[in-house]
């Protein structure tokens, strides 16, 4: 454990915890613009870090002089969404503390998650960051091989507690909920009654969120529908855009109004073809898609960012306040990360939203949420 020294960072790093501390959107003009072609799913990939980080940072778990987040994502670190979403937070925290490039491996298989987060390890990263459950599997060996790595999950749905890790979590059916309650709004506003959502492979999580989805959505009409289509191949297969994009315009000729693309690698090839229908789409994750600054549109954004968690939680690591072995929960309505938020409200719109978070908040729609999650995860 590194309790003392983490005091210590409390003290001698107010600079970034000012840092990580400020708006909740990320501005565009610190974020580069995603790739507009199809990323890839090659090989893992790794960027080498720069050798100019400040010495005695009190991120310097390891003594070495320099700063290193080592940055493991389960998809490509170009997918415009929820596992891009970490690796630029991660990027911007270090440029702006002059800390070395992260090592980002991407495009990591649960099958090789122990090898490649091994290798990881060995290259002088001081913070590893994991960026989803799917992959956190080998973590409990790992942390005990390299103790003097800060091992942190953004583990969602949750992952066994371990004392050598800290993770931060949310509740898919809060976050599914807004997101059904905000596409009803549109559908309420711009006319149509039904919605698809893509995923893919009806694994719990996702269960979670599209009952989730269908319950928001028909509380605003309870003739409102939802058709959940899977296009993985395999487990864990969020980046299969063939196949993603051949289900949305399966979906756009049966008349569907409105996709949520709950993907990957394949997230940004389908919202671009849902633009090009005209139907109503959003993020799964991003929460900067709303502006000007986006090549794509969205109507919603549905946030889960990993990045918006990466920067509260670094504060809460450098004020001693989350530490190894800690658990720290996103709450709709309490924090100001997770939940969906449309991009262009009317004043009517924004008012349903914010009541519907002031419920979720208040634990008014607990009892729902947890039978949610009892038909998901059965």
């Amino acid at each position: 454990m590194r309790t003392s020294k983490l005091l210590v960072a409390a003290i001698a790093a107010l600079g970034l915890v000012a840092a990580s501390c400020g708006d909740d959107d990320k501005t565009a003009d610190t974020t580069a613009a995603p790739a507009t072609d199809a990323p890839t799913t090659d090989a893992p990939t790794t960027d080498a870090p720069s050798t100019d980080a400040p010495a005695d940072s009190p991120l310097d778990f390891n003594g070495d002089g320099q700063v290193v987040f080592g940055i493991a994502a389960a998809g490509p670190a170009d997918d415009g969404a929820y596992y891009q979403a970490v690796v630029d937070s991660a990027k911007e925290l270090s440029a702006e503390n002059g800390f070395a490039d992260p090592i980002v491996v991407d495009n990591i298989q649960a099958a090789d998650a122990a090898t490649l987060m091994g290798d990881l390890a060995q290259q002088g990263v001081d913070v590893i960051i994991v960026g989803a459950s799917e992959i956190a599997e080998p973590l409990p060996a790992l942390i005990e091989e390299y103790p003097d790595i800060y091992w942190y999950c953004n583990c969602g749905a949750g992952f066994p507690e371990n004392p050598g890790l800290a993770q931060s979590t949310d509740n898919g059916a809060e976050i599914g909920y807004t997101a059904g309650y905000a596409t009803g709004l549109l559908l309420q506003a711009n006319g149509g009654d039904s919605t698809t959502f893509i995923g893919c492979c009806d694994l719990g999580f996702e269960k979670q969120s599209y009952i989730a989805f269908e319950a928001g959505l028909q509380a605003v009409d309870a003739a409102y529908t939802m058709t959940y289509v899977q296009t993985g191949d395999f487990p864990y297969d969020f980046d299969n855009t063939a196949n993603a994009t051949a289900a949305l315009q399966t979906a756009v000729d049966e008349g569907s109004d409105a996709v949520y693309p709950y993907l990957g690698g394949a997230h940004r090839p389908v919202v671009q073809a849902a633009n090009e229908a005209g139907i109503i789409t959003m993020s799964a994750g991003s929460s900067t898609v709303c502006g000007d600054a986006e090549e794509l549109h969205y109507d919603i954004a549905v946030r889960f960012d990993g990045g918006d968690y990466l920067r509260a939680v670094m504060a809460e690591i450098i004020d001693g306040t989350l530490k190894e072995g800690d658990i720290k929960v996103f709450k709709v309505g309490v924090d100001p990360e997770p939940g969906a938020v449309l991009c262009d409200p009317t004043a009517d719109q924004q008012t349903a939203m914010d009541a519907l978070y002031e419920q979720i908040a208040a634990g008014e729609l607990d009892a729902l949420f947890g039978e949610i999650a009892g038909r998901a995860f059965s």
